[in-house]
């Protein structure tokens, strides 16, 4: 029996944007608030850091959005150390395409469709909810299989993180736990919170959720 411990995945959302105040949500490249810089940087100061939650030592890779607002919130959490971690930036982490709806609020886009739901209707123009699942799904596998390579082969490092958006997020964390993308509807994911994703029982086949929105500001 490997005495390696379990691996696990940091998945941080963005930090505040005038977007995630109104709730507005897409692709479009918008930055951080002035105050959503500030709890970033917070955030590094308290997890991460040699001994800290999230240890540099640890990090096998992350993968960051290309949106600036995400691009910032990983260099704000990392730039402090000696050396940032590998990492990839790659558009597979990035916010469900809203398409029509792109950059309206849920209410606007109620009054042109009253029943829709993102969570069952997708976005006419974006991503489907079948389109939005296989996505977070090829970056589940490429995550467990990281695990899979540390836990069981010594390959690597323990951890892997995700700096991404709330309901890339939302949706990963249902489908990590294997459940329909629906259910990331009763996941809330604040700004420049951290979830943290593992497994039950010292098992890869039990994968759980361990922590949600760690030091985030409560709403």
């Amino acid at each position: 029996m490997s005495e390696r411990p379990m691996p696990r995945l940091f998945l941080i959302r963005h930090g505040q944007t005038e977007w995630s105040i109104n709730g507005s949500t897409g692709r479009t490249d918008i930055p951080l608030t002035a105050q959503g810089e500030q709890e970033a940087a917070e955030q590094a100061k308290v997890l991460v850091g040699e001994g800290k939650v999230i240890d540099p030592k640890n990090i096998c890779t992350v993968f960051v959005s290309p949106r600036i607002r995400a691009h910032r919130t990983f260099h704000l959490l990392f730039d402090h150390l000696p050396e940032i971690p590998h990492h990839v930036t790659t558009e597979e982490v990035r916010e469900w395409d809203y398409g029509e709806y792109e950059g309206l609020l849920s209410s606007e886009i109620k009054q042109k469709n009253p029943t829709w739901s993102i969570w069952t209707d997708g976005c006419p123009g974006g991503e489907s909810t079948e389109e939005m699942c296989s996505r977070v799904d090829t970056v589940i596998s490429k995550v467990r299989e990281h695990h899979r390579a540390w836990k069981e082969e010594g390959k690597g490092c323990r951890d892997v993180v995700i700096v991404a958006h709330g309901h890339f997020n939302r949706v990963f964390i249902a489908r990590w736990i294997n459940f329909p993308l629906a259910l990331g509807t009763h996941f809330n994911v604040e700004p420049a919170g951290i979830a943290i994703l593992g497994y039950n029982h010292n098992n890869l086949a039990e994968p759980a959720l361990n922590a949600l929105n760690l030091y985030a500001k409560p709403r």
